[in-house]
């Protein structure tokens, strides 16, 4: 393989330079340069692209002030290597700064480099002051802290953290000294990424085994860890199964061999899976039976129930079902991904011949049907204990349940495609069928029909999963929708944030006052998203001072209000440009679907940037006001979606601010037309400036803690891969400073591991609630510098989206950001602690037994204290 020396399944910046030099003088075609170095053949026309640019513009030649540095034109850097602005009156640093200065991307920043804004102005004099750590977020905002607990007891901790720190200042200074000094980071700092998956999911199956999880909800955990299983193989397995195949895949981060991987994943899928069933069998099922709700398989039916379901079996089962035969005038059938079917095994009495048939369980079909007042059973018992009335004539010896999972994961290759809308389609239909990657089947198979499906699927042994009955717990999820509020969660029902609404009342809010007078932060599902988010958009819809609205949307409900503003808006005359992600996983079709509808209606649709999936969260809206245009924005981390928005937690800025609305002018400028744009006031734009701007701050705060100026780093992500940044986070630690990472989901970043990660923590936050939001903080010396966005760090979201981050400027919303950071990573809040060897272990009570707080439920109960209800 070429690059002599490199980490393989990560590039470096020389990689990529030696990969596009390849392309563009040695005449190497595309599809060998992807394959030799391990990327698709998209990204190496990116590269060679970038590359050509530098040869046309001169670039190319190393700085004499600089040896062995080459200097890059704009198009190559993340964030093109720009020097910053003056903004309200203070320079950024550095602003003097040359391209060929710039370091590589997976390393810090050079010491001249440390204190840049990397094309983001530096703060006003707006934030004036230092937020410490003794100030209390809002209540309303935040929530308070657990019963009992003075403010001061997190303020302690925090402190005590900071100053156990101090005595590493003296590594710190001298490895911040310059990037030639810092040492070698060991090449094991790195986690695997597939393991880590499994152990987000394990996390998930632990909240379902809890006894003091609500019966419905444990039964919701059960349905929610299939559905996240069924994703990972249908994506991640199949990928790797596919680079396999093909002769691309490189070793993982942790250096291990693709084939390793795979089957490490395999077997604590396995293990995973058998504790799921357990959970089900042994625990969760029994306990719902004594509730009052029975799910039976058909044997343990009533005689009057069976009679009952022969009837329904026949008006409205039988006629939908097409039993298909495998013999040599019937090839075996496509069998569609994860439905369920039914195996079935029949003789002829006259031949005495045993013949094959499948019979598909129909997807519309309720997964358990309700047979008596909450008492249920699986839809293939019903077709199971009727099939001879599909194969009459015929004595039906066995049946079997089985489930097969098909690479669904999508390619499109953009560069060749004339219309997005139209291959996006036709690969919408060869996805479909997908080569299988999973066979589900039931303990009780017989082997040699087992055989059968094997073969003929062309499957492999060790992709077959057999478990307890029944099959696909997913519908589970239907189980726990049943109206039994004491088996559930305490109901919760979001309000009005304050600053939109002094009273609740039913008028909706008047959105546009209120931003003219204040910033509104938005945490939702603790403040309503139909009244702020969805109110602003179809306040803007009505109001004909309004003249353009300019959207995004990535994913959004299948009677989305937020699509009827946008429509309304186009009808009554407005400008509407909506950027529809057409390539969001798994949401493909709705979206086709909505881009239609929006373009019928008069808006202008676009499909974003080639090779890049559009996926941060904007609205913006102009508004005529007296002889001046006011632009009012919202950025957000969260989809454009009302009802995940009551499930999921997310964070989102209504402003008024001018130049988060210029910066959006400019942003939506270069996706719906051809502006490089690259530098913004207020923003950080993935793939251009996120990756440095974090990394560089990360670097700061290392020189903020050798000058002996406050210095911490709180991050909270839903995944966190990138390498740059992650070793970035281990020089901080290296120098003495704190790090705190609340992760949801895959964290590659290795903590507690001496002399490199001793000084960072990660925690995990898993509830009621499916925690979303991203949001980057850092001391700045003691005036605190927090953005939220919809960024996370993986390679996928810092190279290959569109993704904004937004900067905080409000310190009162800083000061709540922060507080929300801290109290998220404290040990005095129910977490799981990642360890140096990738094991999670789930905190939730002190060393006395006592029960942890729960950051959720803290932020539901200060919601609920402060509007004077009990819902």
């Amino acid at each position: 393989m070429s690059g002599g020396g490199r980490r393989e399944g990560y590039l470096s910046e020389a990689d990529r330079r030696r990969l596009a030099r390849a392309v563009v003088r040695n005449g190497w075609s595309m599809r060998r340069a992807a394959a030799e170095y391990g990327v698709s053949p998209r990204t190496v026309k990116r590269w060679a692209d970038h590359y050509r640019e530098e040869l046309g513009g001169g670039a190319g030649s190393s700085s004499s002030g600089n040896p062995g540095v080459v200097s890059r034109s704009p198009g190559w850097r993340e964030n093109g290597g720009m020097t910053s602005t003056a903004h309200n009156g203070r320079a950024a640093v550095d602003a003097g700064r040359t391209p060929n200065e710039a370091s590589p991307r997976s390393g810090l920043p050079r010491p001249r480099e440390l204190g840049a804004f990397d094309g983001v102005a530096a703060p006003g004099p707006e934030h004036h002051g230092a937020i410490g750590l003794g100030e209390m977020a809002d209540l309303g905002e935040l929530g308070e802290l657990a019963d009992g607990e003075s403010p001061s007891a997190l303020d302690a901790e925090l402190s005590g953290r900071e100053a156990a720190t101090e005595a590493t200042a003296e590594f710190g200074a001298e490895a911040t000294a310059g990037s030639a000094a810092l040492p070698p980071l060991p090449q094991d700092r790195f986690l695997d990424r597939e393991r880590s998956w499994l152990a987000f999911n394990e996390r998930v199956l632990e909240l379902a085994e809890d006894p003091s999880t609500p019966l419905l909800e444990r039964a919701n955990f059960l349905a929610i860890f299939a559905s996240n299983l069924d994703e990972f193989f249908m994506v991640r397995i199949a990928g790797l199964k596919r680079r396999i195949a093909t002769g691309v895949a490189t070793r993982s981060l942790t250096g291990r061999p693709p084939r390793e991987v795979l089957e490490d994943t395999w077997a604590l899928a396995r293990e995973q899976l058998a504790r799921q069933a357990t959970c089900y069998q042994r625990e969760v099922n029994p306990l719902l039976a004594e509730q009052g709700i029975h799910l039976l398989r058909w044997p343990d039916l009533a005689e009057h129930e069976q009679t009952a379901l022969f009837s329904f079996f026949r008006k409205r089962i039988f006629p939908v079902l097409t039993p298909l035969a495998v013999d040599p005038a019937h090839p075996f059938p496509y069998i569609s991904g994860l439905s369920l079917n039914l195996a079935v095994v029949v003789r002829n009495p006259a031949s005495g011949h045993r013949h094959f048939a499948r019979v598909k369980v129909p997807p519309l079909l309720s997964r358990f049907l309700e047979v008596s007042p909450q008492r249920y059973v699986p839809v293939e018992d019903v077709i199971a204990a009727h099939l001879e009335e599909l194969f009459p004539g015929m004595e039906v010896l066995a049946h079997h349940v089985f489930r097969v999972t098909r690479n669904e994961d999508l390619e499109v290759e953009e560069d060749d495609a004339e219309n997005l809308l139209q291959a996006l389609e036709k690969e919408l239909l060869r996805r479909r069928f997908g080569p299988p990657v999973r066979l589900e089947v039931e303990e009780s198979i017989d082997s040699e029909v087992l055989d059968l499906l094997v073969r003929e699927l062309k499957i492999r042994r060790e992709e077959v999963i057999a478990v307890p009955g029944p099959l696909d717990l997913t519908g589970l999820g239907s189980i726990a929708e049943l109206d039994r509020p004491e088996l559930k969660y305490p109901k919760f029902v979001a309000g009005t944030h304050r600053d939109l609404a002094e009273v609740e009342s039913a008028s909706p809010p008047d959105v546009f006052a209120a931003l003219r007078t204040r910033d509104v932060l938005l945490h939702h599902p603790y403040d309503s998203f139909s009244t702020s988010v969805q109110a602003f958009l179809e306040q803007a819809a009505a109001d004909p001072d309004v003249l353009a609205i300019k959207q995004t949307l990535y994913r959004t409900s299948g009677d989305s209000p937020i699509v009827d503003a946008l429509i309304d808006a186009a009808e009554s005359g407005k400008q509407v440009l909506v950027l529809v992600e057409i390539k969001a996983r798994f949401d493909e079709h709705a979206n086709i679907k909505w881009a239609r509808k929006l373009e019928e209606s008069g808006c202008h649709v676009v499909y974003g940037l080639v090779g890049l999936k559009t996926h941060c969260k904007l609205s913006l809206v102009v508004r005529q006001e007296g002889e001046e245009l006011r632009r009012y924005a919202h950025v957000g981390t969260g989809n454009y979606h009302p009802k995940t928005a009551r499930v999921y937690e997310d964070l989102g800025l209504l402003t008024a601010d001018q130049d988060v609305g210029a910066d959006l002018s400019d942003l939506f400028n270069r996706l719906s037309g051809y502006s490089r744009r690259d530098n913004y006031r207020r923003l950080l734009v993935a793939p251009r400036s996120l990756r440095e701007g974090l990394v560089s701050r990360v670097g700061r705060e290392i020189e903020n803690h050798r000058a002996g100026r406050p210095a911490w780093v709180r991050f909270k992500a839903n995944s966190i891969v990138d390498e740059a940044v992650i070793d970035a986070l281990y020089r901080a630690s290296q120098a003495g400073v704190p790090v705190d990472v609340w992760v949801r989901g895959i964290c590659a970043l290795r903590p507690g591991v001496p002399g490199l990660s001793e000084n960072i923590r990660v925690r995990s936050v898993l509830g009621r609630f499916l925690e979303h939001s991203r949001v980057y903080a850092f001391a700045n010396a003691g005036d605190p510098e927090v953005w939220l966005g919809s960024a996370d760090l993986m390679h996928r979201n810092l190279d290959r989206r569109i993704e904004v981050l937004v900067r905080v400027a409000d310190p009162a919303h800083r000061s709540t950001l922060t507080r929300l950071l801290a109290t998220g990573t404290s040990d005095r809040t129910e977490s799981w602690h990642l360890d140096s060897d990738g094991r999670w272990e789930r905190h939730a009570t002190d060393a006395e037994g006592n029960p942890l707080r729960r950051v959720q439920e803290t932020l539901i109960e200060a919601r609920r204290k402060r509007r004077g209800t009990g819902s």
